[in-house]
């Protein structure tokens, strides 16, 4: 669905992704791991052509991403919600034009699990709640791919691993290609299809793991525990911990 060929990202001198070449596929949830200034986010906005890469192609089903667009979804890691519109406000802004987008919006909120929040405003929320609410907004205009820039990176453990847990349930039911950048080895190996390593700035990409683990997964099983130290020994190198 997604085709990255020779992707370079020059910000004047500095180089900062150095060719990388990516083929992403339709329903696929793709994890992208890598050290702390290595262009993951960089990445993430040229899938969502807030950014240009210097050179190279990013495409759609064929088609250049040129500009951002309603196929593509963006979940921000500090929520971007509105201060002064409510829940409901917040998860029905971007269906204007829609003549049913409060049917559209409650339909989402529900799906969140925020029924009972719909007309408290932000201030009123927990950052869990709050990123619940920016996951409805971008489910509620359907887009074919959604792009998460460590969605669950400001929220503490307990919470996040809830998060986590809900991701899955709300993706549950709808067929969407994700793109979801993290820090989090553990957090990669709960939610993706397929994980892909960066390597240090220039970034390249030096590692991918497909992730098959029979049944429901848990943090602690065998299965979770050796493709978490497969991934966290490629990262190391990366980081410069081991040789």
């Amino acid at each position: 669905m997604i085709s990255c060929e020779k992707i370079v990202k020059k910000f004047d001198d500095l180089l900062v992704i150095d060719g990388v070449n990516l083929n992403i596929k339709d329903g696929e949830f793709l994890v992208i791991l890598g050290p702390s200034g290595c262009g993951k986010s960089t990445f993430l906005s040229m899938l969502a052509g807030f950014e240009k890469p210097t050179s190279g192609t990013i495409s759609i089903n064929g088609n250049e991403i040129t500009k951002p667009g309603k196929d593509r979804g963006f979940v921000f890691q500090d929520y971007a919600l509105f201060p002064w519109l409510t829940v409901l406000g917040n998860v029905m802004s971007g269906l204007n034009g829609k003549a049913n987008k409060k049917e559209i919006a409650m339909e989402n909120i529900r799906r969140v699990g925020l029924e009972e929040f719909t007309n408290e405003y932000p201030h009123k929320l927990s950052g869990g709640m709050k990123q619940r609410v920016a996951i409805a907004r971008v489910l509620a205009y359907d887009p074919e791919i959604l792009l998460m820039d460590e969605p669950f990176g400001a929220l503490d453990a307990q919470t996040r691993k809830l998060m986590q847990q809900e991701l899955k349930k709300i993706l549950k039911d709808i067929r969407k290609t994700i793109v979801f950048v993290t820090h989090s080895v553990i957090e990669a190996v709960y939610l993706a299809d397929r994980v892909v390593v960066f390597s240090k700035r220039p970034s390249k990409i030096v590692y991918e793991e497909e992730i098959h683990i029979e049944g429901q997964r848990n943090y602690f099983n065998e299965q979770f525990m050796k493709y978490r130290e497969r991934i966290l020994h490629h990262l190391d190198v990366e980081t410069g911990i081991v040789e």
